[in-house]
């Protein structure tokens, strides 16, 4: 039985507590199982950490989330490891009241609604664009990215992206 789970996300420390909301399904279900969760932001060094965690934890639930930047994700992914693709702000694209909200202007609905398929240059653009002349400024990934994670909302994210839907359902299968 699985007693700690070890998240290796591909991004910045300031990005912890936005995954942490945003996974809250997963934490909370692994507090109610009495399940330790883990997430450790570890920026370009997270596939290497994910790999020293399968020997340190081995009897843990080592999982590794990274952006797939372009490159194709291999089908069938490996057990444990997940992808946001091409990138995390992809998933910002499912779910456009989030941006509003941060944001506090109209996003555009204009997009793909599959947006695992909207190449990387186009989401990064996007947010760029919508958001340059806001109070806040062009996107951050690591100043307005943790907000905009908090914001989302899950289920609009797991529908538009079947990447997510995997995390989701395999890891809360795991926990069941």
């Amino acid at each position: 039985m699985v007693t700690e789970i070890w998240l290796y996300v591909e991004g910045a420390n300031a990005l912890r507590e936005g995954f942490h909301w945003f996974l809250s399904e997963i934490v909370e279900r692994a507090r109610d199982k009495r399940i330790k969760f883990h997430l450790r932001p570890c920026g370009a060094t997270a596939t290497e950490d994910y790999q020293l965690a399968l020997k340190k934890h081995p009897d843990a639930l080592n999982i590794l989330l990274r952006d797939s930047d372009g490159v194709e994700v291999p089908n069938p992914p490996k057990d444990s490891e997940f992808w946001m693709v091409e990138l995390m702000e992809a998933w910002f694209l499912a779910d456009p009241e989030a941006l509003e909200d941060y944001y506090r202007i109209p996003f555009a609905r204009t997009y793909n609604s599959r947006v695992e398929e909207i190449p990387k240059a186009d989401v990064m653009g996007r947010l760029r664009d919508a958001t340059r002349h806001t109070q806040k400024g062009p996107y951050h990934k690591t100043k307005h990215g943790p907000h905009i994670l908090e914001r989302l909302d899950p289920a609009k994210v797991r529908q538009a992206a079947p990447n997510c839907e995997r995390l989701f359902s395999e890891v809360l299968a795991k926990l069941s």
